[in-house]
């Protein structure tokens, strides 16, 4: 309903005359787009919703964007929240290999710049994530229903509500119920990028961040696991990178999804800003480092809805 209204609106906006348009959209800050995967979902045996934008949808939003928007880097976040401009800021989340073999490509091509923030653990010991093995799980079972999505989305939700601890016990259940059993070790196997793409998209003029060892939810780990899991993260990435984590995505990224004790571990890292995924936009001017607020783009974002974004962040990038 609500992405209905927006939709609508929308449309209205852009048929106002454009002087009128800059007049309406007075706003100073930052708008901070997040991105999973880029590419064709429709053959996927994982997780369908992690698909962003086709690669000309991508294409597109980018020719919008070099067109409309001042696109900045994590470096420039704080000059750019302290001052009286408004920009963009293009992020990507877990570190998948389309995002070197698709959107690396065309961000170069649009002179864009962009920031991917990996889970290690995926780069070192590629496999499924926990949401591609129960999108699996629920298509491959003994009576897989008519639509899937539905159910691949309420399990989701239902997986991010556990404790740590019962996650393994949901997703043997899930395996069981459906009567699929468990993913096989394929699954997943060639879905994210190398340290090496990882370090040419460095050298390119991409900015590469962290986003924990094994993509937990933080705040349903004890305050020394949180501690491990960005610790390792931090390490493998000065490994293999030569430099610290000064960039922090929350997987997941929803208000519950961190804590205080998060945030202050964070900063015991040496984290420089931190990225929730809740909607919204980064006012000028109201500036919490480790909290910085990002919006969700998927497959309706055209560019009749970006445009809407960058004119009124308040009302089109808001949460859900």
């Amino acid at each position: 309903m609500i992405a209905g209204k927006r939709r609508l609106a929308a449309g209205a906006l852009d048929r106002i005359p454009r002087r009128s348009r800059r007049a309406l959209s007075r706003w100073n800050g930052v708008l901070i787009l997040n991105y999973h995967r880029v590419g064709d979902a429709q053959a996927a045996e994982g997780d369908r919703s992690m698909w962003s934008a086709t690669a000309e949808g991508f294409d597109l939003q980018l020719a919008t964007l070099a067109r409309h928007a001042d696109v900045i880097g994590p470096d420039d976040l704080e000059d750019a929240v302290r001052g009286h401009g408004r920009s963009v800021m293009l992020t990507f989340d877990d570190g998948y290999r389309d995002n070197y073999e698709i959107a690396y490509p065309l961000l170069r091509a649009h002179g864009l710049t962009a920031t991917f923030f990996l889970t290690t653990g995926f780069l070192d010991r590629p496999r499924a994530p926990w949401w591609d093995e129960l999108a699996w799980m629920v298509r491959h079972g003994k009576r897989p229903p008519a639509d899937p999505e539905p159910v691949i989305r309420a399990l989701t939700e239902r997986y991010k509500e556990l404790p740590t601890a019962r996650t393994k016990a949901f997703l043997n259940k899930v395996a069981a119920d459906t009567g699929s059993g468990r993913a096989p070790a394929t699954l997943g196997r060639h879905d994210w990028m190398t340290w090496d793409m990882a370090r040419e998209m460095r050298d390119g003029g991409m900015t590469l961040g962290g986003h924990t060892a094994d993509h937990p939810l933080l705040a349903r780990l004890t305050v020394g696991q949180q501690k491990a899991q960005i610790a390792r993260c931090a390490r493998r990435m000065r490994a293999e990178l030569g430099e610290p984590m000064r960039w922090f995505a929350y997987p997941v990224g929803s208000r519950d999804a961190f804590t205080p004790d998060t945030a202050r571990i964070l900063r015991e890292q040496g984290t420089r800003a931190a990225f929730s995924f809740y909607g919204g936009h980064q006012p000028a001017g109201q500036w919490d480092p480790m909290d910085v607020p990002r919006v969700h783009v998927g497959p309706s974002c055209d560019a009749q809805m970006l445009r809407a974004m960058l004119s009124l962040p308040w009302l089109f990038a808001a949460g859900a």
